[in-house]
């Protein structure tokens, strides 16, 4: 079973261009727009590195795969807070819930309709930005903030296949009368290929971009420009352990920017209530020269009367910066 996982994982990269050379030290992608939102969502997923899209227990977001959500036990809620350097903030909000609409199947019967639906939140801000005049004297401070809200929805079509889009508006404060704001959509697809075998496939930002004016400060003088967001395919796959409470993710992802990432995770239950988790995210097969982010993280549940709630933690090591980042994470299952 593990031989075919891997075999499997292998062929469906195949199906990928991926265009290995030499590049310089930043790529292409470091420059263009909604970099906020390609960190990864919450303590779980970025403990696992963000290989995530083909992960099927636990809490799930329309982040990592919008057909995700027709495989959620109960009402999820979570939320995280990240602790990051350079007076940065990394916030995330998210509530999944499945519905099943008819009678289980029986012979000769219709079978139970199953779909899903995911909502939430990423705001990232930088805030105390000096602001000064002419003559670099300081006149003040100012912030950034740029957001993401998204709803997906999804439905089981059969017990082998599940389909989710998500839709997404994002929405950049830049500097006073400075702002931009635009939409896009994911696309994700689920196929269980066993009890212990799922395989994903995801389209991400497509047709994301920010439209800028800045007639408002400058007036005849100002311009209207167009930031596109790089589209990003995603292949991935899991392998659930269950005999061993071990859960392991791998996903590849390439885009239009040049970029071809290899992550990986893996999740151990090695308590009842209580997970371990490590992950390596952004090993980028086209630029040896950017170093990978490694992770490690965990959470503990308790649950009281119908309600069980969760702590999570994440340690992502964060190139380029002073300070290595944290994320604290609550969830609450109902």
């Amino acid at each position: 079973m593990i031989k075919n996982f891997f075999e499997i994982l292998f062929l469906l990269l195949l199906c990928f261009d991926i265009s290995i050379k030499a590049q310089p030290k930043f790529s292409e992608i470091s420059g263009r727009p909604g970099s906020f939102s390609r960190l990864g969502f919450g303590a779980r997923g970025m403990g696992m590195g963000n290989a995530m899209s083909a992960v099927t227990t636990g809490h799930m977001s329309s982040y990592y795969n919008p057909a995700l959500s027709v495989l959620q036990e109960g009402n999820s809620l979570q939320t995280s807070y990240s602790f990051l350097s350079l007076d940065r903030t990394l916030n995330f909000v998210n509530f999944t819930r499945r519905f099943e609409f008819g009678k289980p199947k029986t012979i000769g019967g219709k079978a139970r309709s199953i779909a899903g639906v995911s909502l939430g939140l990423i705001n990232a801000s930088v805030s105390k930005i000096d602001t000064r005049d002419s003559q670099g004297t300081k006149t003040g401070e100012s912030s950034t903030s740029e957001n993401q809200f998204f709803i997906g929805v999804a439905n089981k079509f059969s017990d082998k296949f599940a389909i989710g889009v998500a839709f997404k508006f994002y929405y950049f404060k830049l500097f006073e009368e400075v702002s931009s704001s635009g939409f896009g959509f994911d696309i994700g697809a689920l196929y269980f290929l066993n009890e212990n075998i799922t395989l994903s496939l995801m389209l991400v930002d497509i047709n994301s971009a920010y439209n800028w004016d800045t007639g408002n400060i400058y007036g005849t003088s100002g311009n209207t420009t167009k930031n596109t967001f790089p589209l990003l395919r995603k292949i991935g796959a899991s392998y659930n352990f269950k005999d061993a409470g071990l859960i392991a993710a791998m996903e590849f992802e390439s885009s239009n920017a040049g970029t071809n990432y290899i992550r990986g995770g893996v999740e151990y239950n090695i308590y009842k209530d209580l997970f371990l988790r490590a992950g390596i995210d952004k090993l980028d097969l086209s630029n040896s020269d950017v170093p990978p982010r490694p992770s490690l993280g965990f959470s503990y549940f308790y649950e009281l009367n119908s309600f069980k709630i969760g702590i999570e933690y994440a340690f992502v090591v964060e190139p380029y910066s002073s300070s290595d980042s944290h994320i604290l994470g609550i969830n609450f299952t109902f």
